[in-house]
């Protein structure tokens, strides 16, 4: 693997991570592990679906003593993460319990955070500056995309900020994840779609960001860039995702499709939890903001025409993911161009927009994205290129025009997904 270093690695997870159809049933005895009385957030959808149910039936039937918070919001408003962390206080639990997409097990770390600290939630965005000695976490996922059952990350949105805002730390890692694919197969054909895509955008950003020169023997950045560890984990996500999710977002019950998918996003959320994300993320941030459209939507929209923009610097690395995911056929000086190829025509099978025009946005919006995006400096500085900084003017000029010089528009304008 000659795009990574060979001999730097690091992984950080859970101390406990179970995947697999019905694992969900471990759950008692996880959570038994670190107390009795559980704070449960999840969203008013997931807790109305037989497998929430039948896990709250079962946590209280081992004994376990569980409020349930289930009024979850999109993007986590900051008003409602107070109010969370208010019920949480009242409720004084021994453990905290994540059952959802990536909004539900966000709330549970922010829940946590605000358990531990009378500061200010602001006082803890940016990079490690969340307390040690958390109420523990356990994370059970609902759909496959975000990673964030194992990532050291959550983000809410912050009226005060122009964009949606970070909290990034280790401490944050659940203690516990449970992988139950089983659980994601009443998942919406338009939350597949956007959380697959999401994921698969962690396995490609995570495998190709910048490698770091670092002082192991200090304090080290929430994100180190692609390592052996990480790239490894990387490319087995890439493999997993790739053949199995147009499948999930058009056949739902598809459960070898659903299965591939909960372990393509667990294994990329381990990857870009260490390795972390670059510039897809890094524009999607003010792109969300002002279109209001979802994260996976914003990064799956962005992937070819940043992957197009890094390739002077990242041609090894796709060539090694589109391997990965199968992308076969082509001479080997064609093969990281035939895999950005793959990704845009995927993006079209399942529903992705092709442009940033598709979703509302106009040239006059460019500078005040390019201007923001310029100040998440820990995803820019990850970018696989010389200068990151002068790549932003023309994914975003190439992403609102659809303009490529190494793959056509797609032929239908994907506005949804046809199921």
């Amino acid at each position: 693997m000659n795009s990574v270093p060979a001999d730097i690695g690091l992984l950080r997870s859970p101390r406990e991570v179970l995947f697999g159809a019905g694992v969900r049933t471990a759950l008692p005895r996880i959570i038994r592990a670190h107390g009795t009385t559980v704070f449960i957030c999840t969203d008013p959808v997931i807790v109305k679906t037989p497998g929430f149910q039948d896990t709250l039936h079962d946590l209280e039937a081992a004994g376990l003593r569980c409020t349930v918070w289930s009024v979850t919001e999109p993007e986590l408003p900051l008003a409602a993460v107070h109010q969370a962390i208010a019920a949480a206080r009242s409720a004084n639990p021994d453990v905290l319990l994540g059952f959802g997409g990536g909004s539900a097990i966000d709330l549970a770390k922010l829940v946590a955070v605000g358990l531990a600290s009378d500061l200010p939630l602001s006082a803890h965005y940016g990079e490690n500056l969340v307390p040690a000695g958390l109420v523990p976490i356990v994370a059970v996922p609902t759909t496959a995309g975000t990673g964030s059952e194992v990532t050291p990350v959550a983000v809410l949105a912050d009226p005060a900020r122009a964009l949606k805002v970070g909290v990034s730390s280790p401490e944050l890692i659940p203690a516990a994840a449970v992988v139950d694919p089983e659980l994601t197969i009443s998942c919406p054909a338009k939350v597949t779609a956007f959380s697959g895509i999401d994921a698969l955008t962690h396995a490609i950003e995570s495998y190709s960001a910048q490698p770091r020169t670092l002082d192991f023997a200090g304090k080290l950045p929430v994100f180190i860039g692609s390592n052996r560890i990480s790239a490894a984990l990387g490319l087995e996500a890439a493999a997993a995702i790739a053949p199995s999710l147009a499948a999930a977002v058009h056949h739902p019950s598809n459960i070898e499709a659903r299965v591939s998918m909960s372990y393509g996003s667990l294994t990329a959320g381990l990857a870009f939890g260490v390795g972390g994300t670059h510039l897809s993320h890094a524009l999607q941030y003010p792109i969300g903001q002002l279109t209001h459209t979802p994260h996976g939507l914003g990064v799956g929209l962005l992937l070819p025409y940043v992957m197009e923009a890094c390739l002077p610097t990242a041609r090894e690395a796709f060539t090694e993911l589109g391997q990965a995911m199968g992308v076969a056929g082509h001479q080997p000086d064609e093969a990281a161009e035939a895999t950005i190829r793959w990704v845009v025509d995927l993006r079209r099978r399942i529903g992705i927009p092709h442009t940033l025009a598709d979703i509302g946005l106009h040239a006059d919006d460019l500078p005040r994205i390019e201007e923001l995006a310029g100040g998440v400096a820990r995803l820019v500085a990850n970018t696989p290129a010389v200068d990151p900084q002068a790549l932003l003017e023309p994914v975003l000029r190439n992403a609102l025009n659809g303009a490529s010089d190494i793959f056509p528009a797609p032929h239908l304008t994907s506005t949804g997904v046809t199921p």
